[in-house]
């Protein structure tokens, strides 16, 4: 959806014969989603897909055909995007021919660290009007009988909502994803009968995708959309189905989830995303796509979950001091434990720098490219404490790796708190250390930067 009436952008599905085919079947295991064909393949791309978008605080952006491969890889590199809209379902979607959007690209965009929207363009409004406009086979308006409570425009959002889990499923999106209908915007919200009809559709659109165990988004213009969904919402009107996220069109160019047009006490904390620019050319690592950008806010927001290490080893300083033979001080223990979690058996944890721990330090030393010493200082640390996965961080990361990272900055003079979150003051410190070893200072953790950490630079 876009506001001022304009076109809006789209993602289309696989082939409509091949979603027909595809039967999904769910395990009772959490996050665990099989696709079966009707020869009976089983696909297993999805079996470890995580629910998306999940918890993150940071920039999205859709554009209409889903980008290759290479081009997402590029942006994952060097753009602050951390998330992706993919228009999955519908009838009244632009692009109609989808060459990327298969189960392997979704699972390769979610290993990779994407967040992904899954989106559905169908029937309208018929106060929108512009619909339908790609062709005799386009989805025909919601329709406006009030005939038992509108149960047409009832039965065309659960009929979405079929549609779009089906897709979804096939796909390798899992449930406990959030699912987005995309309700264009019209210029007059008052009008009883569109809004009664809207809100009728997407009552069932969120009754049904949640009854399949996925979680319902409602994507729609600040001024009408929006509006009549967050009115319900004031008025405590009992037949309307509330989405779990909002995704609001309103292009005044802050990257904040807030609106005049609706109030900020409505799906809070964590649910919603806003659309604040709309189509427009970006170019990042030499590759441009027309996007629209988004702010997101969902889940718990970005988050790191609390972690232990060798049964209550802190880990976590503001600086590491240099170690000899003789010290004694928690440090140690901490050196002692990385050199446990990293395969190095056998050493007692203490705080005190003796023979065993000089034996382990030498060896690590060695196998790390670095000379041999009992000293143990500054690029050591920074390297111990940099091992590990290498993925690509930015605005919104959080987690495990955030920390390695805050604490292999602290092994020099940066003196992070470690949260876990890739925060304005983690960004700014790794835009100082990048400054200083002359690469692309654009706060962003690529598999170069974690090169350069692991070998303790």
């Amino acid at each position: 959806m876009r506001p001022q009436n304009r076109p809006r952008t789209a993602f289309r599905t696989l082939l409509a014969t091949t979603c027909a085919a595809a039967v999904a079947v769910t395990t009772a295991m959490a996050g665990t989603s099989l696709w079966q064909s009707q020869d009976g393949a089983i696909n297993l791309v999805a079996s470890t897909n995580p629910a998306t978008p999940g918890n993150f605080t940071g920039y999205g952006f859709d554009q209409c055909l889903a980008p290759t491969q290479a081009k997402m890889d590029t942006w994952l590199n060097s753009s602050p995007f951390l998330s992706v809209g993919i228009y999955i379902s519908g009838n009244s979607r632009a692009c109609r021919d989808q060459p990327n959007l298969t189960p392997t690209w979704i699972a390769s965009q979610l290993a990779k660290g994407w967040k992904l929207l899954p989106i559905t363009l169908g029937p309208q409004s018929t106060c929108v009007g512009r619909y339908p406009r790609y062709g005799a086979s386009i989805d025909p308006t919601i329709s406006n009988s009030t005939t038992n409570n509108r149960a047409a425009a009832r039965s065309q959002g659960t009929a979405e909502a079929d549609k779009a889990v089906s897709v979804a499923t096939g796909l390798g999106i899992v449930p406990g994803s959030t699912l987005y209908y995309d309700l264009e915007g019209w210029s007059d919200y008052t009008n009883a009968t569109c809004r009664e009809s809207a809100l009728a559709f997407l009552t069932a659109w969120t009754n049904r995708v949640k009854s399949r165990g996925y979680l319902s988004g409602v994507y729609s213009s600040a001024g009408s959309g929006m509006r009549i969904l967050d009115n319900a919402r004031k008025a405590g009107r009992t037949d309307v189905a509330l989405p779990d996220q909002i995704w609001i069109a309103r292009w005044d160019g802050v990257a904040n989830t807030s609106t005049s047009y609706i109030s900020e006490a409505g799906w809070q904390p964590h649910k919603r995303i806003k659309q604040y620019h709309g189509g427009h050319n970006e170019t990042w690592g030499g590759v441009t796509i027309n996007i629209d950008r988004n702010w997101l806010d969902v889940g718990r927001g970005s988050y790191a979950a609390p972690e232990t290490h060798c049964g209550g080893v802190n880990l976590d300083y503001t600086a590491y001091p240099r170690l000899v033979p003789g010290t004694s001080r928690p440090e140690v223990r901490a050196l002692k434990c990385l050199l446990r979690e990293q395969g190095y058996s056998g050493i007692r944890l203490t705080q005190y720098y003796g023979r065993g721990l000089t034996t382990a330090i030498t060896s690590w030393q060695k196998a790390h490219g670095f000379a041999a010493s009992t000293t143990w200082k500054g690029p050591h640390w920074r390297a111990i404490l940099a091992q590990g996965s290498t993925p690509v961080l930015k605005v919104g990361s959080a987690g495990p790796a955030v920390r390695r990272v805050q604490r292999a900055l602290n092994a020099g003079t940066f003196g992070l708190p470690v949260t876990g979150l890739m925060d304005s003051a983690t960004r700014s410190a790794l835009t100082k250390w990048q400054s200083a070893r002359g690469i692309t200072a654009n706060a962003i953790v690529t598999a170069d930067d974690w090169a350069l950490l692991q070998r303790g630079r």
